[in-house]
């Protein structure tokens, strides 16, 4: 058995600069797989009660929080010490902010040649909005992304704040950071990572626009085989008025969910979109008659892939995750990952410290 060696990123420091949404789960995600984050806090950082973070909030774990007013020429000093002995620094804020407080690129790259400096922002760095406003549902709107969810001659339902502040955000400047990290070790030199949730969220469409080339995708929500149209690729309502998810897209697993609940699959064409209404409305009266949890036990080890529609009161007690470690903690907060079989990975806690505790320990001035 190997023994764990720690983080993957072990020894790797970032400073990551206070903000919402993509940033924080960035420096999570690295600081989750073991590099050293010291979160750079504003004195009195109010964004409203909806969007307020509290310091102790799971987005926020893993990370050393020094307080600095970079209004302040002694906070800006302050920070410029810590850059100076960093290997990358995130940022989300818009473009032209951090110039305007003296740690821009040129700034910061000028006397720390091997950092990688990371963007996130909504529209990008440059092009005609770059400056203006915005929230994940902005941005996934314009990368084609958005008009692609929900049901037809309805609206757009927005899918949470996944897909461009989580997935084209966080993660897409994650994924960018240590790649450019990799290339600083190599060649001992930095860049600036310029991550844009616009351009993340449309990334993630990748195959989506694949099959809309090939004419196997179209434009009108609510009518493809990935979108919820498809009697094989939904949820449904069982009798207790809880919701089954069926995902049998292969013939296979579509035969084993159909004798599962007792209709004929031979008596139906998956590919004939003619008749997904009828095999829908079938399925339907089928699945109405037991609860979910009667449904998912039914299915269990089976492969129809059939699972019940689990809330986040319930999703971290399903024995899956449970055997597994999803979600950690007394409150139940989702494990880091992905998982490693040499290197370990933690969720610590947020602690407060100095910039001159920090230099202490990197070795800096």
């Amino acid at each position: 058995m190997v023994e764990p060696e720690g983080g993957p990123l072990a020894g790797i420091r970032v400073v990551e600069f206070e903000g919402i949404g993509p940033a924080p789960y960035c420096g999570m995600l690295l600081a989750d797989m073991g590099a050293e984050v010291v979160r750079i806090a504003r004195p009195h950082a109010d964004r409203g009660p909806l969007i307020q973070h509290a310091g102790d909030e799971p987005i926020n774990r893993g990370r050393t929080v020094v307080t600095l007013d970079l209004k302040d020429g002694g906070g800006v000093a302050s920070a410029l010490r810590l850059l100076d002995q960093a290997d990358a620094l995130v940022e989300g804020l818009r473009p032209g902010v951090m110039e305007r407080l003296g740690l821009g690129p040129d700034e910061v790259l000028g006397r720390n040649a091997r950092i990688v400096y990371a963007r996130i922002t909504g529209w990008g760095q440059e092009g005609p909005w770059a400056k203006t406003a915005g929230h994940d549902l902005n941005y996934i709107a314009l990368s084609g992304a958005l008009a692609a969810m929900g049901k037809p001659g309805e609206p757009p339902l927005p899918p949470l704040n996944l897909v461009g502040d989580y997935g084209g955000g966080g993660l897409w400047a994650a994924f960018g950071i240590v790649s450019a990290l990799m290339h600083a070790q190599r060649t001992g030199q930095g860049q600036v990572v310029d991550a844009a949730m616009l351009d993340g969220a449309a990334s993630q469409m990748t195959m989506i626009y694949g099959l809309m080339h090939q004419g196997r995708w179209g434009l009108e929500r609510g009518t493809n085989f990935l979108d919820g149209s498809a009697p094989f690729y939904r949820c449904y309502t069982c009798a207790d008025g809880r919701y089954l998810a069926v995902g049998c897209i292969e013939p296979q697993f579509f035969r084993a969910f159909m004798e599962g609940i007792g209709l004929d699959a031979a008596e139906w064409d998956q590919a004939d979109r003619s008749r997904w209404p009828a095999l829908a409305e079938a399925i339907s009266k089928v699945l109405a008659t037991r609860s979910r949890d009667a449904w998912a036990e039914l299915f269990d080890g089976t492969d129809a892939c059939v699972s019940p529609v689990l809330d986040m009161a319930e999703a971290p007690g399903h024995p899956h995750n449970r055997a597994r470690g999803s979600f950690t903690g007394e409150d139940t907060h989702p494990a880091p990952g992905p998982r490693m079989s040499r290197c370990s990975m933690g969720a610590g806690t947020p602690r407060s410290s100095s910039p001159e505790e920090v230099l202490a320990r990197w070795g800096g001035p």
